[in-house]
């Protein structure tokens, strides 16, 4: 799997809205995504005070549907901490139950392992790598990569997975860090990525990183506006790159924060809210509890169809800007706020693939 420089890496949770917005991409858009998919930690039951399923429950339905919602499009996948550490329900690792069954459907799918996972799971991940010959993702932390010798680390793992560094990609996940001053943050990365040696050894490079705000609570009622510092970071990034050192691809969470956390919803009203991804900016439109009023959402809409503020790119840009135009005129209904985020993910990976070709376009 060799990566063009106009490919867009989002790294997504496979829960229902994010493997929905997923699906629900032009082919066109398809064809310029590589995901990073990740297998989420289980719901909790605030009411029984315990995981809504088993390791087993949770992870079986993942090979069905990752067939129907990606098919044989690559992909690489890897798994939270605490699905790693369980087990199905027969004692094999998660990893071996998902490889074994999208092998039988012929998926290029690319185990992702990081510097800190367990020896199970490098190990699972090496049967995959040896079973497919689709090589394997090392992902590294930010406290990793300002480690004295990241390169030890990512060749010792390496190693262990049987791996040739030209079979490998690199993948750093930058976090959600405080990007700003740029500057100093650039001048910080580019340091530790020097001490990598040759970045070119890598079968593909990538960094991932979010500004996206944590909690819903970070957004102001009516417009909001938010900058994309991961985005523009990256910008600012490869026009300070040395010469002779290798540009990374771009990767973000789009509109959803690494460290989501389950809430019990007995003690919130979620908010009715849409998060419209811009050139540069987050812009949102948020009103008040989404249960006590679903009729705002078509407010919503109207607002972000007329207002400039949010840059609205016409109902033929992407699946969620078709539903937001025919919500905005009461031809759909305002749903659920797990289909609002399905929306929200679509437009804004639409809009990654976008900026991204034109970036790279040819002069």
């Amino acid at each position: 799997m060799i990566l063009n420089k106009d490919m867009y890496v989002p790294v997504l949770g496979w829960r229902v809205a994010e493997y929905q917005a997923l699906w629900y991409l032009c082919s066109l858009v398809k064809d310029k995504t590589v995901p990073l998919i990740y297998i989420p930690e289980i719901g909790f039951d605030f009411n029984k005070g315990k995981d809504k399923k088993t390791v087993n429950n949770h992870v079986c339905p993942f090979v069905k549907q990752y067939n129907t919602k990606w098919g044989a499009r690559p992909a690489w996948i890897a798994l939270h901490k605490k699905i790693s550490l369980g087990r199905m329900d027969n004692g094999n690792h998660v990893f071996d139950y998902i490889f074994d069954g999208l092998r039988s459907y012929r998926a290029h799918a690319v185990p992702a392992v990081s510097l800190m996972s367990d020896s199970d799971t490098v190990a699972a991940a090496a049967r995959a790598i040896l079973r497919d010959g689709y090589g394997a993702a090392i992902r590294v932390r930010i406290e990793n990569l300002m480690a004295e010798e990241p390169e030890k680390e990512i060749i010792k793992l390496a190693h262990k997975l049987a791996l040739p560094l030209e079979e490998t990609d690199l993948i750093i996940d930058l976090g959600a860090p405080n990007f700003e001053p740029y500057q100093i943050f650039i001048n910080g990365l580019i340091a530790a990525l020097g001490r990598f040696g040759d970045l070119s050894s890598f079968r593909n490079f990538v960094i991932t990183s979010t500004a996206i705000p944590k909690t819903s609570r970070e957004i102001a009622k009516g417009i909001d506006k938010f900058l994309r510092h991961d985005w523009l970071f990256y910008k600012a990034l490869l026009d300070a790159l040395p010469d002779g050192m290798r540009y990374p691809f771009y990767g973000d969470y789009t509109v959803v924060h690494p460290e989501f956390t389950f809430m019990d919803m007995r003690m919130i009203k979620p908010a009715g809210k849409i998060v419209y991804t811009t050139a540069d900016t987050w812009t949102t439109c948020k009103g008040g509890a989404f249960l006590k009023n679903r009729a705002q959402m078509h407010d919503h809409c109207k607002t972000i169809v007329s207002n400039r503020e949010f840059q609205f790119r016409g109902a033929g840009f992407s699946f969620g800007d078709d539903y937001i135009a025919r919500c905005a005129e009461r031809l759909k209904g305002p749903s659920s706020p797990a289909h609002w985020k399905k929306i929200t993910i679509n437009h804004h990976i639409t809009t990654v693939v976008d900026a991204l070709a034109k970036m790279y376009a040819l002069p």
